[in-house]
């Protein structure tokens, strides 16, 4: 809008100007943009303080894409555009695509260091299958909560809210079945669950001849 108003010849003395839902919507969208940049920040940093493994904080972070996907092929499909309510769908999608992600490389550590299994396919597989109800539940129940908002995105009033939850269903379900399916396998390629890393501990006594 703002290409297409700036190519007008304006007369003398004429000027154009955004108020009112198109500058108060701008404003927000720089607003979360800037908020966004900072919470990634802190998240990287948390997660880089939580998975002590690059490989696995890289297997963290390529759930995102698997995300982005399905959101923007649900959001095309219904006809949308990348509006405020868009962006902060893929905030919220972001969180909670990253929380399965983590809960998956969590308990395949917690197999591997805790239980000491042997990092295997087996161990992949049964690591998925105990993380399956636990991703399937949430993300059904968030899609039942959100699907009263995505079918009434046309209405009068819902411009934000319409888009924002075609958003998050259509990244929750590629991202719940990519996760289920595709990261364990990537998991067992690229993955670093063995335990063999571990530095020893500071103060422990070396054997005396």
């Amino acid at each position: 809008m703002k290409g297409k108003v700036a190519a007008l010849s304006l007369p003398p003395g004429v000027t154009v100007s955004f108020a009112g839902t198109a500058e108060a919507q701008s404003r927000s969208l720089r607003t979360l943009l800037v908020d966004s940049g900072l919470a990634a920040g802190g998240m990287l940093l948390l997660l880089s303080l939580i998975v002590h493994r690059m490989r696995n904080l890289g297997l963290i972070l390529l759930n995102l894409p698997f995300a982005m996907v399905g959101g923007i092929l649900a959001l095309v499909a219904a006809g949308g555009v990348a509006s405020l309510g868009a962006m902060v769908g893929f905030v919220t999608l972001f969180g909670i695509t990253l929380r399965n992600a983590v809960m998956m490389v969590a308990h395949y550590e917690h197999l591997t260091q805790v239980e000491q299994r042997t990092w295997s396919r087996d161990t992949a597989i049964e690591g998925a299958a105990d993380r399956l109800a636990p991703i399937l539940m949430t993300s059904l129940a968030t899609a039942l909560g959100l699907l009263p908002l995505a079918l009434g995105s046309g209405e009068a009033g819902r411009e934000l809210e319409g888009p924002m939850a075609i958003v998050i269903l259509g990244g929750l379900f590629s991202s719940a079945a990519l996760n289920l399916l595709l990261l364990p396998a990537l998991a067992l390629r690229f993955g670093r669950f063995d335990g063999q890393a571990r530095q020893p501990s500071i103060g422990t006594p070396r054997d005396t001849a």
